[in-house]
């Protein structure tokens, strides 16, 4: 899974201070969790979206590859005088993934304890080497290990019966789980409602303030969402980042793809943040007249 990288931070006052920077309350995440969560500007756009898991004292902020030097250095400017340290634990930890209808009993098999259910989070010895297992929604769990380990353990998951597929396929799974990643192409694109952000669980409503917090809060009390993230299939190759219209809009864009990856049936699947009012008229990608986006189930309700 080399479209992540990982951000470790370190020291007695960890919690806290990732508690003021971000969107989840990350003072609440026990040893045996994970939790979605986001970064954004004081504007409220998201700078990059995050999945915490901890270590003991440690908390890894998995983040898309491509933003994760800037997002570190970026978080450390905070720091001062605060007992934490942040570290690229990229090197330190290969991320596997494992999904489908028998992704469980694999890991299992390989780790020799139950599958974590949906942001639970096990550690199991697995030749030796201390795995870290996080289960995610729809079938799926990602396995952080010891960098000296990864090819033991990536054997044992081909011994007990997984198959090795691309990158693309993962983010299939990301899509139809309904689970947005920021990268470079959506950086300060999207407030974090926007992109659904608070029906995974990644945005705190009753914790203190965090960068952009005024503006969360205001959207989610004092103004009606205009725009949401929805789960569409269209005929035509996609990718992050392009733009999706709509006749009422004027020739102005109705929103923009949070994620796209082929589709097992033909064309592609995406996660496209638009104008709910946009839906009744149909959406196209790239331009008006553009392939048109149908819309497909996400496993949560968005009213």
């Amino acid at each position: 899974m080399n479209q992540f990288g990982l951000i470790r931070f370190s020291g007695e006052e960890t919690a806290a201070f990732l508690n003021g920077q971000l969107s989840s309350d990350v003072r609440t995440l026990p040893a045996d969790a994970a939790q979605y969560s986001s970064y954004s500007t004081p504007k409220g756009r998201m700078l990059a979206s995050f999945l915490v898991f901890r270590d003991g004292d440690d908390y890894y902020l998995q983040i898309a590859a491509e933003l994760q030097p800037a997002i570190q250095k970026r978080l450390g400017m905070f720091i001062l005088r605060t007992k934490t340290k942040p570290a690229d634990a990229s090197a330190e930890r290969i991320l596997l993934g494992v999904a489908g209808p028998t992704a469980a009993a694999t890991v299992a098999a390989v780790t020799g304890a139950a599958a974590p259910a949906a942001q639970a989070v096990t550690t199991a010895s697995v030749h030796g080497a201390s795995v870290t297992v996080i289960g995610l929604s729809g079938d799926r769990f990602e396995l952080a290990i010891p960098a000296d380990a990864a090819e033991t353990v990536w054997q044992a998951l081909v011994d007990a019966g997984a198959r090795p597929v691309g990158e693309p396929v993962w983010r299939l799974t990301e899509i139809r789980a309904g689970a947005p990643w920021i990268t470079a192409a959506t950086q300060e694109a999207f407030v974090a409602q926007m992109a659904n952000m608070e029906l995974i669980g990644a945005v705190s409503f009753t914790k203190g303030c965090y960068p952009g917090q005024e503006i969360v809060a205001r959207t989610q009390y004092l103004g009606k969402l205009k725009r949401r993230m929805f789960r569409m299939h269209v005929e035509a190759e996609a990718k992050a980042g392009d733009e999706v219209y709509s006749s009422e809009m004027n020739g102005q864009a109705s929103g923009q793809l949070v994620l796209a990856a082929p589709a097992l049936q033909g064309g592609y699947e995406v996660l496209a943040v638009a104008q709910i009012a946009s839906l009744e008229h149909g959406l196209h990608l790239g331009s008006i007249d553009g392939p048109v986006l149908s819309r497909l189930d996400l496993p949560y309700p968005l009213d």
